[in-house]
């Protein structure tokens, strides 16, 4: 069912419009560095990057050669540069090269590619499921495209496997899909294209199988029902890369949704990673993190929550760790919300970092070593044990910063009671003056 022309492609009508570098490379006649330029395409499994590549090799005088980064070398890659300028030279033909996975070839691997692409040896098509700016070398990337592909519809699905169920390259109609079996299939899929094809194929299998085994003369197609499909393909497969874009995604989705406290959401973010494989460890410290970042003193709690949960899941590790990092999840995400905490220090290093803060007043400073006191170290300091309530009026920021802000407690949660009594407090610290 592979397509055989840009029409018959479903989705990535974004890289497909009239005039597109892609459409003018798969239609070009013409050779060479002039004609033809190389490209890479990012996106997930299954959106159609070795089909892109295929439809660009059926262009005139053209060869297709394609190699794995998985199984090939460098000997494999001036093997094939070798043949491509004897083609070219010799036969007038172009070899288009599909280089799959490309981010598996280390920089000495992705070197041997470069002759050929900046001589016009091979139009080289790359496809990888991680950000080429990560994982492929800057030379490669200045010298080809670089096109973004975008995960399927379900529009796009439901036309790839109803072209499936009629077409005579497929299942030629020897199947009849039931009611809502293509969206359940599709549901299935994660939004991979060759996952809902596979499922499809399978369930036709189970379909037929049954079909032949009731015996039923001129029963006509056999029809696949929601059983079959979910028999095919038992669950879904969750995308997700530990060292690429999805894991930056996944927790940024997660931390995002706990700070938004959309606890259902920041509960599939968290799931998705632990079903990923994901380092328990990892999710630990981000929560450390967003509990002082984005709950802070509007529930202190949320900090403990976060420390007990990393130390639990050192102590008792998976599965089981699951539940307590979905606790903690739970706290953080449904907590009232303040940053005022995290605004504040930046407020301050900002400050510091400018310059300000014209030394520590005297009667601050240690008056315990010899010699202090006569430098007036500690003179005048009131011991705030002393005074009523423990708070004594009395300065202690530098001169050019009595009076300054950083901390402004939030109306939410604790700190709706921390910003009354804080009120207070500078209030009787800095005297009558107010400032």
């Amino acid at each position: 069912m592979r397509p055989k022309s840009l029409e018959e492609i479903a989705g990535q009508k974004h890289l497909l419009r009239p005039g597109s570098p892609l459409r003018q490379l798969a239609e070009s006649e013409a050779g060479g560095p002039a004609g033809l330029s190389s490209v890479i395409l990012w996106g997930p499994p299954g959106t159609g990057k070795t089909t892109l590549a295929h439809v660009i090799a059926r262009g005139p005088h053209r060869r297709f050669v394609e190699l794995s980064a998985i199984t090939s070398g460098v000997k494999d890659v001036r093997r094939v540069m070798d043949q491509a300028l004897e083609d070219r030279d010799l036969r007038g033909v172009t070899t288009v090269l599909f280089m799959d996975e490309i981010h598996r070839f280390n920089k000495a691997q992705q070197d041997a590619l470069l002759p050929g692409v900046e001589n016009g040896w091979v139009v080289l098509v790359a496809a990888t499921t991680e950000n080429p700016s990560f994982s492929v070398v800057a030379p490669l990337l200045s010298r080809s495209l670089m096109l973004t592909l975008h995960s399927l519809t379900e529009q796009d699905l439901l036309e790839l496997l109803t072209r499936a169920v009629e077409d005579q390259r497929g299942l030629g109609s020897t199947v009849a899909a039931g009611e809502g079996v293509l969206e359940h299939l599709i549901q299935l899929s994660g939004g991979d294209a060759r996952k809902a094809l596979t499922g499809l194929e399978a369930a036709a299998a189970v379909a037929l199988d049954r079909q032949a085994q009731a015996a039923e003369p001129d029963a006509g197609a056999a029809i696949i029902t929601a059983e079959d499909a979910e028999r095919a393909m038992d669950v879904a497969v969750r995308r997700y890369d530990k060292q690429g874009d999805n894991h930056y995604d996944t927790v940024s989705a997660l931390i995002k949704s706990i700070r938004g406290s959309d606890v259902d959401a920041a509960l599939h973010y968290a799931a998705t990673m632990m079903e990923a494989g994901e380092d328990p460890r990892f999710l630990a410290r981000r929560l450390i993190i967003s509990a002082s970042e984005d709950v802070g003193m509007a529930d202190p709690s949320a900090l403990q929550t976060a420390m007990a949960a990393a130390q639990a899941v050192q102590l008792i590790g998976m599965p089981e760790a699951r539940i307590v990092l979905a606790q903690a999840v739970v706290h953080l995400a449904t907590a009232p919300k303040s940053n005022a905490a995290y605004l504040a220090i930046d407020a301050a290093i900002s400050d510091v970092r400018a310059g300000k803060g014209n030394g520590i007043p005297a009667h601050l400073r240690d008056a315990h070593y010899k010699g202090a006191q006569q430098l007036g170290h500690g003179k005048g300091y009131v011991y705030a044990h002393d005074a009523p309530h423990a708070v004594a009026q009395q300065q202690y920021p530098p001169d050019d910063l009595v009076g300054v802000d950083y901390y402004q407690p939030t109306g939410n949660g604790v700190e709706h009671s921390i910003r009354e009594r804080l009120a207070r407090l500078r209030e009787i610290i800095r005297g009558r003056r107010g400032n």
